[in-house]
């Protein structure tokens, strides 16, 4: 692969794009986890799954290329914004908010998959990642989501850090609610952002399974969220290399690292290998 990175175009817009996912992916995952909101990510990647297939319909009806991916983030951002607001309306059954949406998602997918007479293989590529499908403008969007994340996360840790440990107080300190807001719509973006390397089915693997790997290492949140990311760069860089040599799709072998990742760190804390400190899961 070391040779067709050289090579190839695509291939190097294929394993930059996975490096930022890596990156922002278990970044924005750690406070997903956190706060026990893991399936957030499920939720909003079958909406996105249908901004896909709206927009792999709409290119066949209008007779032009509509990039999906633009449709995607989209519907994903509108996801969002759905989820918090039924979060509001359900205020103590908030947990509602996500399988609702995620009923809308699919729905939405079956539907638009239906009028787009079926599957192509560039639908195939976004529900289980592809190396060949990323293009150069698809890298530069991923480029400008990851910066964003990461200016989120920069600005905001703070607050972020309030909310996920202490909602109460964030209440009472009046920034939870736009906190809320604005965390929910960077989640969507992550996943609009990952899912060209994942795939839509596994980007959610991608934004919990290394926090779960770190948290069995790890004894405070700031080391979770650093070996999070190491964790994820690792399951990417292999996963994509093992797709290029297996000539599979590359969401799968990711997934697959991951979990090889998560079962050594479990593994290690059976037999004895302790973290330094309190361990981070009961904060």
């Amino acid at each position: 692969m070391i040779q067709a990175l050289i090579d190839y175009d695509f291939i190097r817009y294929s394993f930059i794009s996975g490096l930022i996912a890596g990156l922002i992916a278990p970044l924005i995952g750690t406070f997903i986890v956190i706060r026990r909101l893991s399936l957030i990510a499920d939720a909003l990647s079958h909406v996105t799954l249908g901004g896909i297939t709206f927009g792999v319909y709409l290119s066949s009806l209008v007779g032009m290329t509509i990039n999906p991916l633009i449709t995607g983030i989209v519907f994903s951002v509108f996801g969002a914004l759905g989820i918090e607001r039924l979060r509001s309306v359900y205020k103590h059954y908030q947990e509602l908010a996500i399988p609702i949406i995620m009923s809308f998602g699919v729905a939405l997918s079956v539907l638009f998959l239906s009028l787009a007479d079926g599957f192509n293989q560039d639908l195939f590529g976004y529900l289980f990642g592809s190396i060949s499908a990323v293009q150069f403008f698809d890298l530069i969007l991923i480029a400008v989501i990851g910066i964003v994340v990461l200016i989120f996360i920069y600005l905001l840790y703070k607050e972020m850090f309030l909310v996920s440990f202490d909602e109460e107080y964030a209440d009472v300190m009046n920034i939870s609610k736009w906190i809320h807001f604005l965390f929910i719509i960077v989640v969507a973006l992550v996943i609009s952002a990952s899912m060209r390397i994942v795939g839509i089915l596994l980007v959610s693997a991608l934004m919990t399974l290394p926090v779960a790997a770190a948290m069995r290492v790890t004894s405070s949140f700031k080391q979770l969220m650093v070996m999070s990311v190491v964790f994820g760069e690792l399951a990417v860089i292999a996963g994509l290399f093992m797709s290029f040599h297996l000539d599979v799709s590359p969401g799968g072998t990711i997934v697959l690292v991951s979990l090889a990742l998560l079962a050594v760190t479990i593994i290690l804390d059976r037999i004895g290998v302790k973290r330094r400190g309190q361990p981070t899961e009961p904060v």
